[in-house]
């Protein structure tokens, strides 16, 4: 039996405090969305630096939330009639080029939104602090290599909201931020929503917090955010929960935004929350990617959504369409995943009676297997990933973090792997809240793994 919003309320504003100390969470904002009501609270520090106590209004930044919001104002212009999902980018763009020209020339806008284009995704090289930060970046992906072939398979991609970002400046004529305040802020009528940190300054804002040790305390850290050329992909934006709310209503209500306006047609709506394609076999292999969202196939109803991860903040957005249930949970360092687990999940069961599939747990009794098609090392911008197999016959993984991935957390220890099933992998270093999952995909035509796979693709570049 499900409970009342003001049931579910309670529970959590009861639980939220010991958990944040639980999972050493500075401090956390929620906010769930049922029908029409709103619950919303908020409990710890948002910098431990002032000592500032977070509120219900408090701005935490949204991270890769912020794809959802750079995908909504894609389908405005689609809307519009401006832009065309399976038009080549370089229909609005022909500037934009890549290290291989051919694959330039085909990637589509949707293949873009839907994480499917095929070019290395974690570029994180920072060009200005100016006006045309995002024009500037989009020249820096002129070297930047295929990982695999334009719609051959799902690979998260950053840099694709970037391109996507560019993609609106040029066809409104005005940079990122002004559209998305002119198109989606002020049409939302949000009145904690932050686009730069001049403007996060007005409000009680939260800073991140970093973890530089396993185990350890996480720490203020020392820049509020990430670089502001992948701001349509979430290094910046920043908001409360509740007004993370606000977006949710408007897919939620068919693209209606609070004053009856058609802010999004009904039908750009729907093709955002269709799948475009089905991700990797990890965990149970249900889920899939439509339009700037996350199709979540949760036991007993569709959920979709979006995480969100900036420089010591962590961010959960999901939405439950058949329900009129959102929940948004904002946190400023710590293992938020660990919060999201322990309060966010129990929560929409208690209001909807549905819950995600268990994930896959390691065998106790995992038979040995032959690793040599998995053996190797696989190569992106975030890693160098080594798979091996020891004499014992006992596979290992061990992540060489590059660029901005070394420096924002602790270092990986190596990891032993077991066979789960095809040619999924499960880790048996669990941090208490997830299993690490890898999938090995392709073929090179000697029997060996083209990809390492774990959400993002990683290409073998060595035996």
């Amino acid at each position: 039996m499900t409970e009342s919003l003001d049931q579910v309320g309670a529970w959590i504003a009861e639980q939220l405090p010991e958990l944040l100390r639980k999972h050493r969470v500075p401090a956390a904002s929620i906010a769930v969305l049922s029908g029409d009501e709103i619950f919303t609270t908020a409990s710890g520090v948002l910098n431990k630096l002032t000592g500032v106590e977070a509120t219900p209004d408090s701005v935490f930044q949204i991270g890769s939330i912020t794809k959802v919001w750079t995908a909504s104002l894609v389908m405005q212009l689609v809307d519009e009639g401006l832009v065309e999902l399976d038009a080549p980018l370089q229909r609005y763009m022909p500037e934009f080029a890549l290290a291989d020209e051919q694959a330039a020339t085909r990637i589509t806008v949707r293949q873009l939104l839907s994480h499917t284009s095929g070019f290395e995704g974690d570029v994180f090289t920072a060009t200005t602090q100016g006006e045309d930060a995002v024009e500037r970046f989009v020249e820096v992906l002129s070297d930047i290599p295929q990982l695999f072939a334009p719609g051959e398979m799902f690979s998260y991609n950053n840099a694709a909201f970037a391109v996507l970002g560019r993609l609106v400046e040029v066809v409104r004529g005005t940079r990122y931020d002004v559209s998305l305040r002119e198109h989606l802020i002020t049409p939302l009528q949000l009145d904690r929503a932050a686009t730069s940190a001049a403007e996060a300054i007005r409000f009680r804002a939260a800073l991140g917090h970093l973890t530089r040790e396993a185990g350890g305390e996480p720490q203020p850290a020392s820049e509020w955010s990430l670089i502001r050329a992948h701001a349509p992909a979430g290094s910046i934006f920043g908001m409360s929960a509740e007004n993370l709310l606000g977006f949710a209503k408007l897919h939620l209500n068919g693209g209606v935004g609070p004053d009856g306006t058609q802010i999004l047609s009904a039908a750009s709506v729907a093709a955002m929350q269709e799948e475009q394609v089905k991700l990797p076999v990890l965990g149970t292999g249900r889920d899939g990617w439509g339009l700037g969202w996350r199709i979540f196939d949760w036991a007993g109803g569709r959920a979709i959504g979006h995480n969100g991860g900036t420089l010591g903040q962590a961010a959960f957005f999901r939405v439950f369409p058949d329900h009129g249930v959102a929940v948004a949970l904002l946190t400023n360092g710590g293992s938020g995943q660990g919060l999201y687990t322990d309060l966010v999940l129990p929560a929409v069961d208690r209001l909807t009676g549905i819950a995600p599939h268990p994930a896959p747990t390691p065998p106790a009794d995992a038979s040995r297997i032959d690793a040599s098609r998995y053996v190797g090392t696989y190569r992106s911008q975030a890693a160098d990933i080594h798979v091996s197999q020891d004499d014992d016959g006992r596979i290992w993984i061990t992540h060489e973090l590059q660029g901005i991935f070394a420096e924002i957390g602790p270092k990986p220890e190596p990891a032993e792997l077991v066979h789960w099933r095809g040619d999924t992998v499960l880790s048996l270093t669990v941090d208490g809240v997830t299993t690490p999952q890898y999938e090995f995909v392709g073929d090179d035509g000697a029997g060996k793994a083209t990809h390492l796979h774990n959400g993002r693709a990683s290409r073998r570049i060595s035996q």
